[in-house]
């Protein structure tokens, strides 16, 4: 696939590249985020303050640069390459495509917060009956005088302990559809229950107990804009998963030119050239599909729907693929603490469930495809 990027944005892929390699060091992120708090808040600032990719694809009118998909997708490949922890699609593409959509003063409020810096949002949409659906949610929410009282629970809530602000889905009296609620996440009867994650990530199951949130858009129509949202997120995770592959496969490449065996580098070896040249080959196809769905997500629904589940279920056969051979290529050390490549291998396959997987999304493209 030919994909020709402007100058502007190989200008902003270039500025993160270089930024992450001055700034963002493995063994610090991998500290923060085993035993700290979870990421590094001043990375965070810096992303707001010096580099701008936090307002790169959000609109001017919050202060953002007004870009789109493709400046998202640079920024989390580029991300991605450098394992960064910090909760870039958690804010800006979840909440920030939520919040764009939803309108109103309350929105564009926190908006400016994520430019800035100074908001950090988390979606709490998935429930433990719901599976992957976000369209499923039996959290209820009710008026009283000019707020809204949520009850209910979700799970898997990443970047929950990180956030200032939650963005609920909850189903009010007398309506079909989902709405959407922001909270404050010190918000008295909010209880969370926060764990690490395999990709040594920060995540929590919420239960809500009377606790207070507003509104944002309009009461049921939170449906297309959360169906949006997470095609969105979708698109930047592949991204993110090219990223890491990427890396991966040139750690891998390095590693067996210097690794030798019968007193020659094991990259000699037919069987491993192969072997690698496979893995070439399932970086490429996720590439593919990663710019396929992101140039599709201003399609119709039903088509970017399509391209976001082929996306999905090609990273993460891709990831599985590439992360268990450097894994095997680089023998026991791959899994140790000293070498990045464990580090990778454990959010690659963290991403191959993250909204969705692969047998998840195939069902979906089947489903999106059949005949009618």
């Amino acid at each position: 696939m030919d994909f020709e990027f402007t100058a502007e944005q190989q200008l902003l892929r270039d500025t993160v590249t270089e930024f992450l390699a001055a700034r963002y060091d493995l063994e610090k992120s991998r500290a923060a985020a085993r035993t700290g708090q979870g990421w590094q808040p001043e990375i965070w600032r810096a992303f707001a303050e010096e580099v701008g990719i936090l307002g790169a694809s959000l609109p001017e009118s919050a202060g953002g640069f007004g870009g789109g998909a493709v400046e998202t997708m640079l920024i989390a490949e580029t991300l991605g390459g450098a394992l960064v922890v910090e909760p870039y699609v958690d804010t800006v593409v979840l909440g920030g495509g939520l919040l764009r959509r939803a309108g109103g003063e309350r929105a564009a409020e926190l908006l400016r917060g994520i430019v800035a810096g100074e908001v950090i949002t988390a979606l709490a949409a998935l429930e433990a009956d719901s599976g992957y659906d976000v369209r499923k949610v039996s959290t209820t929410a009710r008026r009283e005088g000019d707020s809204w009282i949520l009850d209910g629970a979700k799970t898997v809530v990443t970047s929950a302990s990180l956030a200032t602000h939650l963005l609920v889905t909850a189903r009010t009296p007398g309506s079909d559809g989902v709405s959407l609620f922001v909270v404050d996440a010190e918000a008295p009867g909010l209880a969370q229950h926060p764990y690490r994650t395999i990709d040594e990530r920060r995540a929590a199951d919420l239960v809500f107990e009377g606790v207070r949130g507003a509104l944002l858009g309009t009461e049921g129509g939170a449906g297309d804009s959360l169906a949006t949202a997470v095609d969105e997120a979708i698109a930047a995770i592949s991204a993110e998963a090219v990223g890491g592959m990427r890396r991966v496969l040139a750690d891998t490449v390095e590693y067996a030119k210097q690794r030798q065996q019968f007193g020659v580098p094991i990259a000699s070896f037919q069987v491993l050239q192969h072997r690698m040249v496979d893995m070439h080959l399932e970086l490429e196809q996720a590439v593919a599909a990663t710019y396929l769905v992101t140039l599709k997500l201003d399609a119709e629904p039903a088509e970017r729907a399509r391209a976001a589940a082929a996306a999905k279920a090609t990273i993460a056969r891709a990831a599985r693929f590439i992360g268990q051979h450097a894994v095997q290529l680089h023998g026991a050390m791959g899994m140790t603490e000293e070498l990045s490549i464990g580090h990778y291998f454990k959010r690659l396959t963290a991403i191959q469930h993250e909204w969705g997987s692969a047998d998840h999304h195939t069902a979906r493209y089947a489903a999106l495809t059949r005949p009618r």
